[in-house]
């Protein structure tokens, strides 16, 4: 299929739910998930327009557009790569996108109202993993000194960033910061950066509603760096790392600017990364098109890892087109196509690296969103302490895994997808999880009492006044 900014054809519009399940302005309900679809869909939009940032997690975007999937549904896509994160989100807002790739915490922090307020929704997940943290050259060539080798002579993985906290503390000697560059404060990266760096020992700094610069106290100094300039913002001087999503992590080794020294998946196994965010408005005047949106992206991350990533290869190819990516074809495939590289010649198969449909990668885990909420009041982003039901009842807001099982059953219907392949009977919590690198257990049940066990962070009733934590 051509790569067009609309993909012109006929409209191939094949289910709608019952019109118990699905109404003029209201969502999909969680009681219509296996009902009988009935006669094609009306689209109450058949043109749109989404948003996306240039990195490979953007992926199931591109292919639903390449393959004909947003076309199958009747849709005409038309994908607009945005200028940054928050650029995205306020056109999603203000209505000149329909819907975009989004940072997971985005629609979470709008909802909460952190930054911009507003009320978003995601009815998808778009990918696990798919981050890493990238140092500059000389802070690795310190780091090294302190971390292990294995028997073949290479860096044990993963690394702690206790490693970094000598090279901090020289720094500080000499009366200079530590730098390092995130790409959105609710972005993964942020959160993922905070918890490698708190793991290690290095405090990352709070927010409070006075000073959003998430640098109180703060041993290591984040700030919003845009992915795309996050290599030459590091050879410049200004950070001396940065985590972000690739292919900006491959780029540097490839310039030969610096070394990724972990990826996401090795702070916390098969984590949420980007997810389809529209607003609740949008949603409750479109639902047809919201679903068949969903369908085509759900096949999307299908093909996306159908056959042990036999597709791969073309999707490599695909991205880098300047519509999308438009990165090297071998910089986007050092980590598309299962392996990742570290130091320059230090290739190593990382199999999980980006994850778009295995492990019920697309289902959008109340959980998932439960844990972004705990990491923005662990940092303050949330000033004030909240229940457990606060916690559930804001997740449910934002996540909507009602809207994802309708489309799932609709492909299951028409023959596109197996039941096997979506976790039916979830009440949306994921078991408890102990994939996180220090090892602290993640009960998304219970979201203060794993606060309170995180060595660094607020806990309790505690709250940053100026420049001091209290209580």
């Amino acid at each position: 299929m051509p790569n067009t900014p609309f993909n012109a054809g006929p409209s191939r519009r094949r289910f709608l739910l019952s019109t118990a399940a699905i109404g003029a302005a209201t969502l999909v309900s969680t009681s219509v998930v296996g009902r009988a679809l009935a006669a094609p869909p009306k689209l109450e939009k058949d043109v749109v327009k989404l948003g996306f940032i240039k990195l490979t997690d953007m992926a199931p975007l591109a292919i639903a557009q390449e393959k004909g999937f947003f076309e199958d549904e009747g849709l005409q896509v038309q994908l607009e790569a945005q200028a940054n994160w928050k650029v995205n989100l306020d056109r999603v807002i203000t209505g000149e996108l329909d819907g975009a790739h989004m940072l997971a915490g985005q629609p979470i922090g709008a909802t909460i109202g952190f930054g911009t307020k507003a009320e978003v929704i995601t009815p998808l997940s778009m990918d696990l993993n798919g981050n890493a943290i990238t140092v500059s050259n000389a802070v690795w060539e310190e780091m090294k000194k302190h971390v292990p080798a294995g028997p073949d002579g290479k860096p044990v993985h993963p690394i702690s960033a206790s490693a970094l906290k000598p090279v901090i503390e020289k720094l500080k000697a000499e009366g200079k910061a530590f730098n390092m560059g995130m790409v959105f404060p609710v972005s993964t990266h942020n959160y993922e950066l905070r918890y490698w760096l708190a793991a290690g020992g290095i405090h990352p700094g709070f927010y409070s509603p006075e000073n959003v610069s998430g640098q109180i106290l703060a041993e290591a100094l984040l700030s919003v760096t845009p992915p795309p300039q996050m290599p030459a913002t590091m050879e410049a001087g200004t950070i001396m790392g940065y985590c972000v999503g690739e292919p900006w992590n491959q780029a540097a080794v490839f310039k030969g600017l610096g070394v990724p020294v972990i990826t996401d998946d090795e702070i916390w196994k098969n984590n949420p990364e980007k997810v389809f965010g529209v607003t609740k408005k949008w949603a409750e005047e479109n639902p047809n098109t919201l679903l068949a949106i969903t369908k085509a992206m759900i096949r999307a991350c299908q093909w996306l890892d159908e056959g042990n990533g036999k597709n791969r290869a073309e999707a490599v190819k695909i991205l880098a087109k300047p519509d999308y990516v438009g990165a090297d074809e071998k910089v986007i495939a050092n980590s598309m196509t299962g392996t990742f590289e570290y130091e320059k010649g230090d290739k190593r198969p990382v199999p999980d690296f980006n994850v778009f449909f295995r492990y019920f990668a697309t289902y959008p885990y109340l959980s998932d969103a439960v844990w972004y909420l705990t990491q923005m009041r662990r940092w303050g982003q949330i000033p004030e302490a909240k229940s457990d039901d606060w916690y559930a009842e804001t997740a449910k807001k934002v996540y909507r895994p009602d809207i994802y099982l309708a489309a799932a059953e609709a492909l299951i219907a028409e023959g596109k997808a197996k039941r096997e392949d979506f976790p039916f009977g979830s009440d949306g919590y994921k078991a408890v999880d102990t994939g996180f690198m220090d090892k602290v257990p993640f009960d998304g049940k219970k979201p203060n009492a794993y606060i309170d066990a995180l060595a660094i962070g607020l806990k309790g009733a505690q709250r940053v006044v100026a420049n001091a934590v209290q209580g």
